[in-house]
């Protein structure tokens, strides 16, 4: 049996296992240990497995890792989220749609210490659900936006998913943080245009509520003060290079720390559960990423991503539709696989076929976090809409799917302008470097 018919085997062995409900990471490992051993050998592939789990999680590029977790969860515990929310709703809630809208602004804020989606809808759900529900919001408009919403959380730096992209790639990570600011805001005005379009047309579904005054105004704008720091700190040092990604990372750790204790917010039971959620969340990403690169490995040995990347520059198409097909598959693939797991399994199959194009690596950074962020809405598994059932569980899961559609609506719209206008993304990396 050649490499190839090998490999594709072990692509078939791994969504058996993931149709099994076998955690990601597992089944990488297990397929592509399995699948280097055949064409290569048992020895090698046991030598293989041990030192990259090793060298994973003791690499100091992947440090940045686990204290972008470390900012987002003290960020959260320390109430953080709270402030934002109400900032954001006491400057549009008395819009047509204005809780929701608030909602968006939040997850905005809150995606810029956070880095999550997932970990970004779970937060803004327990904020601005029950508000929602005070004011008789449609609950299939209050879980879309707050499903939608957590997925800015992936796009606004810091990203976990810029950074694997960066690592599985080679590119800056701090280039693809910048590379996300434009867009993210974007995405999220956007957003906002949907839900006041929509609750003009039917107050029903979002009914105004009061009109804060401009000193209520004005005053909470003080909850915005300890995101707006944070995200000036890492961002400003990495665009001016007062230091580099991983530092930048440990700066936000200690500063979301200091407000925490700041607020007096961080006491030994809040520290503990910060550590604990933490390191849980971080060997998951690491766990993954390990799986990903022994099963790029054996990707790498099966020969089927120079495979598929001579077939598709051999197409007799331009090479605006060789990427249009690619950005479809994304799409499609992103309704079945975990976004995380998504960029781990095909970015080494894509990217050089996008690099002999002659596309943008920065720009298709973008993109895929772009692509992904559908993903994490659209069914059967977007997992921004299951967090969401999971908080509020008397909402069906339908119902919430239903809502968030609107907003996939204008991701799409988001994908067609970066598409057309690349320099949306690649403005400030490149006037910052």
């Amino acid at each position: 049996m050649n490499p190839v018919s090998i490999g594709l085997l072990g692509i078939l062995l791994l969504f058996l296992l993931l149709l099994t409900s076998m955690p990601v990471a597992f089944a990488m490992i297990i397929s592509g240990a399995a699948g280097f051993a055949l064409i290569v050998n048992s020895h090698a592939a046991f030598s293989m497995v041990t030192a990259d789990i090793v060298d994973t999680f003791s690499s100091y590029n992947l440090s940045v890792i686990p204290l972008f977790v470390l900012m987002g969860q003290t960020a959260f515990h320390a109430g953080i989220s709270t402030g934002l929310f109400r900032a954001a709703y006491a400057w549009f809630g008395h819009l047509p749609g204005g809780l929701a809208m608030a909602t968006v602004g939040a997850c905005t804020g809150f995606g810029a210490i956070s880095g999550s989606g997932p970990g970004t809808a779970a937060t803004m759900a327990a904020a601005a659900m029950p508000e929602m529900r005070r004011y008789n919001y449609s609950m299939e408009l209050a879980g879309g936006s707050v499903a939608a919403g957590g997925s800015l959380g992936m796009m606004i730096p810091p990203s976990v998913v810029f950074i694997v992209y960066a690592l599985i790639t080679e590119q800056s990570i701090g280039a693809l943080f910048l590379a996300g600011v434009v867009p993210g805001l974007m995405i999220a005005g956007l957003f906002c245009l949907s839900i006041f379009i929509r609750c003009s047309r039917d107050p029903s579904l979002g009914p105004p509520g009061p009109r804060a005054s401009w000193s209520l105004r004005f005053r909470s704008l003080v909850g915005v003060i300890e995101t707006l720091l944070l995200f000036a700190l890492v961002m400003g040092g990495m665009f001016f290079g007062f230091f580099t990604p991983i530092e930048a990372a440990a700066i936000g750790a200690g500063g979301s720390l200091l407000i925490a204790l700041a607020k007096r917010k961080l006491d030994a039971q809040v520290l503990g559960r910060i550590l604990l959620e933490t390191v849980r969340t971080s060997c998951m990403v690491l766990f993954i990423v390990t799986g990903a690169i022994i099963f790029g490995r054996f990707l790498a040995v099966s020969r089927i991503p120079f495979t598929v990347a001579s077939w598709f520059a051999s197409l007799p198409l331009p090479g605006f539709a060789v990427m249009a097909l690619i950005i479809l598959f994304f799409l499609f693939a992103g309704c079945f696989i975990d976004a995380l797991a998504l960029v781990l399994l095909t970015v080494p199959i894509f990217f050089p076929v996008v690099s002999r194009l002659g596309y943008d690596p920065v720009w298709f950074g973008v993109m895929i976090v772009l692509l992904t962020q559908m993903g994490v809405i659209t069914p059967p598994v977007g997992v921004n809409v299951y967090v969401v059932g999971g908080i509020e569980r008397d909402i069906p899961l339908q119902t919430i799917f239903k809502g968030a559609m609107p907003f996939l609506y204008m991701l799409i719209l988001s994908a067609g302008l970066l598409v057309a206008f690349p320099k949306i993304c690649l403005f400030l990396p490149y006037s910052g470097m």
